[in-house]
């Protein structure tokens, strides 16, 4: 796999997430009023800084295939590379395709910078349509905005180039 141009500041600590971070996971995840069921503990990656929680995300794991979900920066810790840091980290852990739902094009641009392309609902495994089928639901009658994607892996079979910080 592709080394990556980005670091996690020296202030800030990667983990795996503990039985303790569950109730500050659950708050982080509703107050970027995100989907807050199929929240557990152990599929995630926190980071934290002076015993803080600041960023988590997680792989949820179906059948056949693996979502990138619940990706949340605190907004007082936003712009310092944490989403793209934790994107990166979680996309290295895949064992199996990997798949996410965002909201907007904003989003949507911003993982397509590692390799996430929009796929249709269609063609998502048969596995995710279940958890997805509301957010077609909403997107077909109310126009919310949701964009389903896939990450891709280039030719070779290596890991798509990650951004360099600066380009975050």
């Amino acid at each position: 796999m592709q080394q990556s141009n980005l670091a996690l500041p020296s202030e800030f600590v990667l983990r795996k997430a503990t039985s303790e971070d569950n109730w500050p996971i659950r708050l982080l995840v509703l107050s970027a009023k995100l989907d807050p069921t199929q929240l557990r503990w152990q599929q995630f990656w926190v980071i934290e800084c002076d015993r803080k929680l600041v960023a988590c995300g997680q792989l949820r794991n179906f059948l056949d295939t693996q979502e990138l979900g619940s990706l949340v920066v605190a907004p007082t810790w936003r712009g310092r590379g944490l989403g793209s840091f934790l994107t990166q980290h979680l996309i290295s852990t895949t064992t199996q395709p990997l798949y996410l739902e965002c909201l907007g094009q904003r989003l949507a641009q911003f993982y397509s910078r590692f390799g996430f392309v929009p796929v249709a609902f269609e063609d998502l495994p048969r596995s995710l349509k279940p958890k997805f089928r509301l957010s077609e639901l909403a997107k077909k009658l109310i126009r919310v905005p949701v964009v389903f994607m896939h990450y891709q892996q280039t030719e070779a079979g290596n890991r798509a180039k990650l951004p360099r910080t600066e380009e975050i």
